[in-house]
């Protein structure tokens, strides 16, 4: 954890010119405001005021004004945007009113306010991303949809022609203290799957939208595009993120039971059963695009149902083989 002095520090001995404060809207699109680095102490000690009101779900114009505080934790060197020596970093921010209170529509604040119900209730919990995402040409300076190879499921050189690209993407993670668990050549033609090792909720939730900036700049860098849109081809595998989710109560695995069915404890049932009573209403946020809903179809181990099992790919939610205190930790995988 770094204190805002160890910050300036940093900043000053990585020569970094420019600082990105990134924030998310409640689509998920990653959001930032650059600043000169002379400038970090005031956004540190004081905040960034920004206008709200442009910022799809955020303000009306009459409450436009906001306020950007970076989370020093979140501190990380952008290596691959250097220049002539000169670097840049970013912050991930939360957003507040002008008053200092949380902004109730930020998506960090949302996820930081439910772990602390859940640390009030003696859990932490743990999830493990796997995202999904298309590598697709350029054309006419434009974007297309014509898939970069010809690759499918977990294919290697030649047939897999984004092997170094992938590369260069968890080379540019690592740089950011990312732990990557695979990498992998997904399904349909140029799509791909990068999985984070499982860690606390909030700081993959980070990662993820992270991630995302990186793997879209890496892409472009080599004469590609990279999008994470769900349904880019129709007639084909969609793109998704499955997320392995774990609580913890201190060092015990709260899912694990070996005394009853499946090995799974009452506490993940009723998980579940949660999961399935507001799927409804997760859908709705999870998938905000209609494009969203043209991946939801039979056919692809997309879910179309509300159901959980073990081993069916295609359910909402699954219960994975794995046990006890196994690495990556037995989840419940929300698909």
């Amino acid at each position: 954890m770094y204190s805002d002095e160890q910050v300036l520090k940093a900043v000053q001995e990585k020569n970094v010119e420019t600082i990105r404060l990134q924030f998310t809207d409640v689509q998920g699109i990653v959001k930032n405001i650059a600043i000169p680095s002379n400038r970090l102490g005031k956004a540190l000690q004081s905040g960034i005021a920004f206008d709200g009101s442009s910022i799809e779900g955020f303000a009306r114009i009459q409450e436009s004004d906001m306020i950007l505080r970076p989370d020093v934790s979140t501190f990380a060197t952008l290596l691959w945007r250097s220049q002539d020596g000169a670097n840049e970093a970013r912050f991930i921010c939360d957003v507040h009113h002008p008053n200092g209170k949380p902004f109730e529509g930020d998506p960090r604040f949302v996820l930081k306010r439910q772990l602390e119900r859940a640390k009030e209730m003696g859990y932490t919990m743990n999830v493990g991303p796997e995202l999904e995402f298309f590598l697709f040409e350029k054309q006419n300076g434009g974007s297309a949809t014509v898939p970069h190879d010809f690759g499918g499921y977990f294919d290697m050189g030649p047939v897999d022609l984004a092997e170094d690209v992938r590369r260069e993407t968890i080379r540019a993670l690592t740089e950011m203290d990312f732990s990557i668990e695979a990498s992998h050549h997904e399904v349909a033609r140029g799509q791909h799957e990068i999985d984070f090792v499982y860690d606390d909720a909030l700081k993959n939730a980070d990662k993820v939208v992270t991630f995302k900036y990186v793997t879209k700049t890496i892409a472009m860098r080599e004469g590609l595009r990279a999008t994470f849109m769900p349904k880019p081809i129709y007639g084909t595998a969609g793109t998704g993120m499955h997320v392995n989710i774990s609580l913890f109560r201190g060092e015990e695995n709260a899912f694990f039971d070996p005394g009853r069915p499946m090995n799974i404890s009452d506490l993940a049932r009723f998980f579940v059963g949660g999961l399935i009573e507001h799927a409804n209403a997760i859908t709705a946020v999870a998938n905000p695009l209609i494009n969203s809903y043209k991946r939801l179809v039979s056919g692809f181990e997309a879910p179309v149902y509300k159901t959980w099992s073990g081993p069916n790919r295609s359910s909402l939610i699954r219960v994975p083989a794995a046990r006890g205190l196994a690495l990556p930790t037995p989840p419940v995988i929300l698909t």
